[in-house]
């Protein structure tokens, strides 16, 4: 009643004690009472029968009414209305009559005051309202109980009927009460009844089950509730049950059981299948996701259901998209060859197939799609298409080498004879002739390109070691780069012996050294170190070119402008060059992977824009010359100490698991960043270092490695990544962590990485 006005209608006769009134009300600030006061009761039930009021304030001593029927009167015209009794000090049992009729308060006159007045009606208009709102509930619930279907009734605690309401199992009010339940009903069914509603009695808890009924001529089912019957001391005296029949929601739910059964059987063969199917409704809202397109896409039902398919399986739309959709609706299929995008962002190339699915009434209500992964099928292809294209450039080459041969021969044997026939020959003859020489020598040399990697390369192998040609090929790069460009030399004096053609080999740096330095035209670092490494079965895993033996490493690294991601793939193509014309054949790296790979070793190339570019090239080495075997530098095993593993490659993630796990350690393994920071904050007292990868989906690694040295600045990391550049390894260490392991890395270098940072 806070903030509302109180409109009062107040029956008293005596002037001074309405005045009395009026004043107390004035001294209240809390509320507005608009009070209108009348002398006669005759009066007050004309203004009843016009206007309505929130209480009434009644004197049982009026000049036209006395005693108890003038309240009995007032309150048969206004039983909505809460009435206040005002009496004298002698007339207090009259008022606890009239309140056990049904008036709300009462109030001595000589005693009100402005708040207890104002109080009184609140409470008074509050009461009353509880009350008709509980006569209305009543009222109510006696309505619906009458035109529901529920059998209600009470039983005693010998569980004898004592008040039956809409009676069922095909019986009568009269047919039920005073009796069991194993007078009506089977004795099956009744033993069932009498265990539930004995055990309400016995715990005083309320049960709620479904029950069954059989008759002679079917059997029915009931949802039934059974409350404890209490007296006024709360003591158990019987059961209140409220039982309703459910046999055709039961038969519906069977049907539908049996259905839903139906559905699922064919959604599991929907997910046996290995492509990937979508239904979606005409506004591209995906409605069905099976497990295969869970498997190619990277996402889960749940989370694309009801989501757009051009949104989340494309960059952009396109014509072709469009083209496809109109297609599908007019003629009912279509199909063929889309790029979709997968949640990581990789592209997948598909093999699509679209059906157009109608409702009963043939009206198009969905479409239906069936997506096969032919990436690497098209992977597959194109080497296929490659290599015939080598191989038809071999045949080429092959069938007129011999005759390009026959044309150079005489032109450089002529070049080189008519200086000693005219050795008086002037300097600009001279010049010329030296010119002819040289060019017919670079066609001999550009033959010789094309025969290398069309149809492998030839050579005398021998047993060397590629420190010595590494330092002669220093000098001569120190001697002919330019002064801008710093050339630094890192090879280790017991570096392994390898089995090769020195020339070839001397070929290969010197083709990698130069890209680089045209890589830097400003000038920059060229780096060229040499290490052993024992590719084991875990780096073999991780390197499919790689075997299983020692190698050695030569890596050529450039700080220079780097290559583009999209034609990193094709820079050893023949032929294939981002130079401009007349600066290069685009045949020095594939020359460099014809002659790696004919010496049995395999190449790793690692860019990044504007950080350079590094060059790794695998050697087999010469078994038994290195001055350490592996067998005599295996590392210590764990003691059990717990490593965080972050790498978003799952062959990655397993094979370096299990390596750890067999020597001792135990691992945890997070696939992106987000997940590595919450395992660490997790498990921060248990895990002793944590090894990441630099370059990870959702957040990359550096600000996962701050992130960590926040919750924990004393954590152990252990960087990782395919290719460093110089900037990045600079932040790596900036950062504080602890050491770096360069991809792809053997167990002996990772164990033993982790045994430096745990001392």
């Amino acid at each position: 009643m806070a903030g509302k006005n109180i409109k009062v209608l107040l029956v008293e006769d005596n002037p001074g004690d309405v005045f009395l009134l009026q004043e107390f009300l004035k001294e209240v600030n809390t509320v507005i009472v608009d009070l209108m006061p009348v002398e006669r009761l005759s009066e007050a039930l004309k203004y009843l029968k016009t206007e309505i009021f929130d209480v009434i304030l009644l004197d049982l001593s009026l000049p036209d009414s006395q005693g108890l029927e003038t309240f009995v009167t007032a309150h048969q015209q206004a039983k909505a209305t809460p009435i206040i009794v005002l009496t004298g000090i002698n007339d207090e049992t009259l008022a606890t009559k009239a309140m056990q009729e049904g008036a709300q308060d009462y109030l001595v006159k000589g005693q009100v005051t402005g708040d207890l007045l104002v109080r009184s009606m609140r409470y008074a208009i509050e009461r009353q309202r509880a009350d008709n709102a509980l006569r209305q509930s009543e009222e109510r619930f006696r309505v619906a109980l009458k035109n529901s279907p529920i059998f209600v009734y009470n039983q005693d605690r010998e569980l004898r009927y004592t008040w039956v309401y809409n009676p069922s199992y095909g019986l009568t009010v009269e047919q039920i009460l005073g009796k069991k339940d194993l007078d009506i009903v089977s004795a099956g069914d009744a033993q069932n009844l009498t265990n539930i509603k004995l055990a309400v009695l016995n715990t005083g808890i309320a049960a709620r089950e479904e029950v069954s009924i059989t008759t002679k001529e079917t059997t029915r089912y009931y949802d039934l509730t059974v409350e404890p019957l209490r007296n006024e001391s709360q003591e158990v005296v019987g059961v209140t049950c409220a039982s309703i029949d459910v046999t055709e929601r039961q038969t519906a739910l069977r049907e539908h059981k049996l259905a839903q059964e139906k559905i699922k059987e064919q959604a599991a063969l929907l997910d046996v299948t290995t492509d990937a199917i979508c239904v979606r409704d005409l506004d591209n809202q995906i409605l069905f996701w099976n497990k295969g397109a869970e498997t190619l896409y990277g996402w889960r039902a749940t989370e694309v259901k009801g989501k757009s398919v051009t949104e989340l399986l494309f960059n952009e739309p396109s014509p072709e998209i469009e083209a496809a959709l109109l297609e599908v609706i007019s003629k009912g299929k279509w199909q063929g060859e889309l790029t979709k995008i997968t949640k990581t962002g990789k592209e997948v190339l598909v093999a699509s197939r679209w059906s157009l699915v109608s409702d009963e009434e043939g009206k198009p209500k969905s479409i239906l799609s069936v997506d096969t992964d032919i990436t690497e099928k098209k992977h597959l292809e194109a080497q296929l298409f490659r290599a015939q294209r080598l191989e038809s450039i071999g045949t080429l080459a092959s069938g007129i080498a011999h005759d390009l041969n026959n044309i150079l021969t005489p032109i450089l044997a002529g070049a080189q004879l008519l200086p000693l026939k005219f050795p008086d020959a002037d300097e600009r003859t001279r010049h010329l002739l030296e010119i002819l020489e040289i060019n017919a020598k670079r066609g001999a040399d550009l033959v010789k390109q094309v025969l290398s990697f069309a149809r492998g390369v030839e050579g005398k192998h021998i047993t060397l070691q590629l420190r010595h040609l590494i330092v002669e090929l220093a000098k001569i790069l120190k001697e002919t780069f330019p002064k801008s460009i710093e050339v630094s030399v890192d090879i280790p004096q017991d570096l392994w012996m390898v089995s090769g053609d020195s020339t070839q080999l001397h070929q290969v740096l010197m083709n990698l050294c130069v890209n680089a330095r045209d890589a830097m035209p400003n000038g920059g670092n060229l780096r060229i170190s040499g290490e052993n490494l024992f590719v084991d079965e875990n780096y073999a895993r991780m390197n499919l070119e790689a075997k299983v033996g020692p190698y050695t490493v030569i890596t050529v690294c450039d700080n220079g402008v780097g290559i583009p991601g999209e034609i990193l793939d094709r820079i050893f193509e023949p032929f294939f060059t981002t130079k401009d014309v007349g600066q290069g054949t685009g045949l020095g790296l594939s020359t460099v992977l014809g002659i790696i790979k004919s010496h049995g070793g395999f190449v790793n190339v690692y860019s990044e824009i504007g950080n350079g570019t590094s060059f790794k090239v695998y050697l087999p080495a010469v078994a038994g010359m290195e001055t350490l075997t592996v067998e005599e530098s295996v590392p210590q095993t764990g003691h059990g100490e717990l490593i965080l593993v972050v790498d978003d490659e799952a062959a990655i993630q397993e094979i370096t698991k299990s390596s750890l796990e067999a020597h001792n350690y135990e691992t945890l393994i997070a696939s992106d960043g987000i997940e590595a920071i919450a395992l660490y904050a997790k498990n921060m007292d248990k895990i002793s270092v944590v090894l990441i990868d630099i370059i990870l989906p959702s957040l990359d690694g550096l600000t996962v490695i701050r992130t960590l040295k926040k919750i924990n600045p004393e954590v152990k990391i252990i960087a990782s990544s395919g290719l460093m550049s110089d900037g990045k390894l600079s932040a790596v260490t900036d950062i504080g962590v602890n050491t770096f392991l360069s991809k792809p890395y053997t167990v002996k270098e990772l164990l033993l990485s982790l045994e430096k940072v745990i001392e």
